[in-house]
């Protein structure tokens, strides 16, 4: 097997039409990535090669995953008689490599996105002070008639369910790295994935970054800390005596973000923001592209997104509100992001028709 051979796959096999297909994705991002760097050295802060390459590195960690996953699946289907062989043979196919090949400028976005966007977070408070809790805490009192965690206590304010929540809320981190990897290289998400990476930049940048700027805000964990604002203190007290109990895993991520912002201050350190909820962005995200894989997955992937709903309320993180706007934002660069390839493909078609018409091509 050589170059040549793999290239032939990558040409006969449609890879080419699929990234004229993603050019709307690699054409924004590079957008995006350019005024966020330009942010960045404003403030004094240039990307430094370091944060990439740690990020980057969590990748193939998370690829590792996935093909453990289907290396695992693949022997029990088939059971060969040679396992070791039959797994070489399966992973070293040109038309394997080919398809690695094509996604690898996905890739790439995705191991620039997330160190840009935790770059970018420290920065919301120098652009907007965080003056939006205490509306927030007045509309989710409108809504519900006194703070939502209180009405969820009687049932989830027991220290082992508090613990479970905690290690669900962690647990997330496998919808951004190997989940997002799975519907990079998956085949059954073939039609879904540009759809999918568009709105995963978008998402990230200017849910996570635009509209927490915004609507600058800290959240009830760091309310009294920050503020001075005693609101939660039975909430976190709470959450404090649980610990003792069991294990309530958020807790040391929190004291470390409050750490880095109190002795670094504003613009530096791992940031801090509330609305709008970037867990529940990026699990409703992950539900709406599944839906598009696997009619039987995704029932638990919406129950997952009001898991963590749900936990990052319990847990002192966020207002309720902030993971409906996250759910409503996220919703509609879903919609932006299927209509910018509607065009895209139109207007692809009539510049290109050879390249546009080869098998492959990927829908929107």
């Amino acid at each position: 097997m050589g170059r040549r051979e793999i290239l032939q796959h990558f040409r006969n096999d449609g890879y080419r039409a699929e990234l004229v297909g993603q050019i709307p994705v690699f054409v924004i991002s590079g957008l995006l990535f350019s005024i966020s760097a330009g942010i960045l050295m404003q403030v004094g802060l240039p990307f430094p090669l370091s944060v990439i390459l740690h990020n980057a590195d969590l990748y193939p960690k998370g690829l590792g995953l996935i093909l453990i996953a289907d290396a695992v699946a693949a022997l029990a289907k088939h059971r060969p008689a040679s396992p070791l062989a039959f797994l070489g043979k399966r992973y070293a196919e040109p038309s394997f490599l080919a398809r690695l090949l094509a996604r690898l400028p996905l890739f790439l976005v995705l191991a620039l996105l997330l160190p840009l966007f935790a770059m970018l977070k420290p920065l919301i408070p120098l652009f907007q002070p965080y003056t939006w809790d205490a509306t927030l805490i007045a509309w989710d009192r409108a809504i519900f008639g006194t703070d939502p965690w209180i009405l969820l206590q009687p049932v989830l304010g027991y220290p082992l369910i508090s613990s479970i929540l905690a290690g669900f809320y962690h647990g997330w981190f496998l919808l951004v790295y190997p989940g997002s990897l799975f519907i990079l290289l998956a085949p059954q998400a073939d039609s879904i994935r540009r759809r999918y990476f568009l709105a995963l930049v978008l998402t990230w940048l200017i849910t996570g970054f635009v509209l927490a700027i915004a609507f600058s805000s800290i959240g009830p964990c760091f309310l009294e800390p920050i503020l001075g604002d005693r609101t939660f203190a039975s909430q976190m007290a709470y959450l404090h005596r649980a610990d003792g109990q069991f294990p309530i895993m958020v807790l040391d991520v929190q004291q470390m973000l409050l750490d880095a912002y109190l002795a670094q201050g504003p613009g530096h350190g791992a940031g801090i923001s509330a609305m709008p909820s970037m867990h529940v962005a990026m699990a409703f995200l992950f539900y709406l592209a599944i839906r598009h894989v696997s009619h039987r997955v995704a029932p638990y992937c919406l129950a997952f997104v009001l898991l963590i709903w749900i936990a990052s309320i319990h847990l002192a993180y966020h207002y309720a509100l902030d993971g409906a706007f996250a759910i409503i934002a996220t919703w509609l660069i879903w919609k932006l992001s299927q209509a910018v390839f509607v065009w895209w493909d139109r207007a692809s078609a009539a510049l290109a028709p050879s390249i546009a018409s080869r098998p492959g091509t990927i829908t929107a």
